[in-house]
């Protein structure tokens, strides 16, 4: 293990909603890796409305503990103990017992040399649901060709970043699930470092509050939002491309075969050559924004 991580610092901040089967195992097993590492840290628990015995679970270990009145969302829970975090160095791991801590301290041992480490679900073991498998593969090949990068795992629950980058990316990360995602694609987008690390992946303990058919839909619409925000041609092109080709088709067929220009033709390429333009004055304006 690298030397260099004894003198580094890190707030670890688990978000966690009715998770009285796991939460003090996983808090166990935390601070046992984390006190074997002889890094000074810190564990911020931020109980997201847990109806459950969660808290009563927690007392008497030796945690933060910040609890939101309602069920306000993963991100919303991620963003409450970032806050409230004394170190620069930032963690987060789930508290459902899916993500061995025993990475940690590997991930924080990166962070010299990269903006943000994550916990890459490809390990040897890994038990994710068949239902949220092909969701995930489909999401991740779009999100790969929108930032040009080839990201192994898009909204892992474990990773370390710098708070700084929290700061400066904070009004674009949403209170839900897409927390994760968001500043994976913000941070790819524009060219930070970031190290994959494969961990395994367990099945969790109680029962999960990912929706696969919405969520999966959420994704998509973050993914394309972000990618409109940081590189908008990435989108507009495809699709500039895509009408005037088809355009072009159809002109040839009202032309050579049905000697008739129709509106349907006229329209089509028209939606090709705004699309351009879109995308055109998108760009200028992120340039000038980032100028």
């Amino acid at each position: 293990m690298n030397n260099e991580i004894n003198k580094k610092r890190v707030s670890i901040v688990m978000p966690v909603y009715n998770e009285e089967k796991s939460i003090k195992m996983s808090l166990n097993k935390l601070f046992n890796v984390m006190q074997a590492t002889n890094l000074e840290f810190e564990v911020i628990v931020v109980d997201d409305g847990s109806k459950d015995k969660t808290v009563e679970m927690i007392r008497g270990v030796d945690v933060k503990l910040i609890r939101q009145e309602a069920n306000l969302g993963y991100g919303a829970a991620l963003k409450a103990g970032i806050e409230q975090a004394c170190y620069d160095l930032i963690a987060i791991i789930d508290a459902d017992g899916t993500y061995p801590a025993d990475y940690l301290p590997e991930l924080i041992s990166w962070m010299d040399n990269y903006d943000m480490t994550v916990g890459a679900r490809i390990g040897s073991r890994v038990e994710i649901p068949l239902l949220r498998r092909l969701p995930k593969i489909i999401l991740n090949k779009y999100a790969n060709y929108l930032v040009k990068r080839n990201i192994p795992d898009l909204n892992s629950g474990m990773r370390v970043f710098r708070k700084d980058l929290y700061k400066k990316f904070r009004n674009l990360l949403p209170s839900g699930f897409s927390f994760t995602s968001t500043i994976t694609l913000a941070l790819l987008s524009n060219s930070y470092r970031v190290k994959y690390v494969p961990i395994d992946y367990y099945k969790r303990e109680g029962k999960s509050k990912i929706k696969p058919i919405s969520d999966t839909i959420n994704f998509f619409k973050l993914v394309s939002k972000i990618t409109l925000y940081f590189n908008p041609l990435r989108i507009f092109i495809p699709l500039t491309v895509t009408f005037i080709v088809l355009g072009f088709i159809l002109l040839c067929y009202d032309i050579f075969l049905a000697d008739n220009i129709t509106d349907k033709t006229i329209l089509i390429l028209f939606l090709g050559m705004q699309f351009g333009l879109i995308g055109i004055l998108a760009d200028i304006i992120i340039h000038q924004r980032e100028s």
